[in-house]
């Protein structure tokens, strides 16, 4: 474990540019998730700041600035004054790429769920820092209209068959293509969009980032994924059995079990959803299950992160 005094060499008032500030402030939000960072990564997942690749390796390289706050063990970079080894990201790294296939696996299956139009994946893994091989994996999954709760409960059967394989599916986030906004507009939902991939619905995918154009003010180098996947959308006769499955759960059948899902899982859902930390919602649009938020906890640790280096949050 490193412990070091945080170092204050940038300071908004009084020098270090623009380029050195934002890659600062980005790699303080990393340090929240002890993810030391390549250069690659730095340039697209950059806070604020427009800028290319080259720009960027160039201010690692040559800033006396950042040279003070930011230790450098390639190809990673991380602050000096973290509290977690630089080289754990080799085994994260590792971890990830053996959930990774697991998760190409279950994206698959997942895309051949009936009305289900797009499978991403999110969460620490979508950037490479799975912390073990028995993480969570997180999918969203954006269905069609008026099917939300019929998707997620197909997803369900799916994430209990898994289980059995000692494997953990987590389809946290389902919501409808008709309600792709993001109501909630900050560099912790920014992020989360911009490390999302795509396993199947690209169109779809390119709709959502298109509708939340708002998050290039925050990430404005992430406008399209960092990672991608093979395309695991229904083809074939998995297609073909999508959509007679689909047929035969559409029209008025299908109704009346889409609203009995939705109606007993609101009761289910409505104690944890009113809790305090919850940032749930779930309604006939969409099911976001997050019941415990690290969004917000998040958020006022970077702020009282870049309060340590005299730097301001972003607006």
């Amino acid at each position: 474990m490193v412990t070091q005094t945080p170092t204050r060499a940038l300071r908004t008032s009084q020098h270090g540019s623009a380029l050195d500030l934002a890659i600062l402030k980005t790699l303080i939000y990393a340090d929240i998730f002890g993810f030391p960072m390549r250069d690659t990564e730095i340039q697209h997942f950059l806070i604020g700041y427009s800028a290319t690749l080259h720009d960027v390796q160039t201010a690692l390289k040559e800033s006396s600035d950042l040279a003070v706050a930011v230790e450098c063990q390639l190809p990673y970079f991380a602050l000096r004054d973290r509290t977690f080894p630089i080289n754990q990201r080799d085994s994260r790294d590792q971890a990830s790429e053996q959930l990774l296939k697991v998760s190409r696996f279950y994206g698959t299956l997942l895309a051949h769920l009936p009305f289900v139009r797009m499978v991403a994946l999110t969460g620490a893994l979508a950037m490479r820092n799975a912390g073990s091989e028995a993480d969570d994996i997180d999918f969203m999954l954006v269905t069609s209209e008026g099917r939300v709760w019929t998707a997620r409960a197909a997803a369900i059967l799916l994430v209990r068959l898994a289980r059995l394989f000692k494997v953990k599916l987590c389809p946290n986030y389902v919501l409808a293509q008709s309600a792709l906004y993001q109501n909630r507009q900050d560099l912790f939902i920014a992020h989360e969009l911009a490390q999302m991939i795509p396993l199947s619905g690209l169109s779809v995918y390119e709709a959502m980032r298109a509708e939340n154009a708002w998050a290039l003010t925050l990430l404005p180098n992430a406008a399209h994924p960092l990672y991608t996947e093979r395309d695991c959308s229904s083809r074939g006769i998995g297609r073909i059995l999508q959509r007679v499955t689909e047929f035969l759960l559409s029209g008025p059948p299908g109704d009346v079990f889409e609203r009995w899902e939705k109606n007993r899982k609101i009761r289910k859902f409505a104690a944890d959803s009113r809790k305090a930390h919850s940032a749930a919602q779930i309604d006939g649009q969409q099911v976001k299950g997050h019941f415990n938020d690290y969004g917000y906890p998040t958020l006022e640790r970077y702020a009282a992160r870049l309060k340590s280096y005299d730097l301001e949050i972003e607006e």
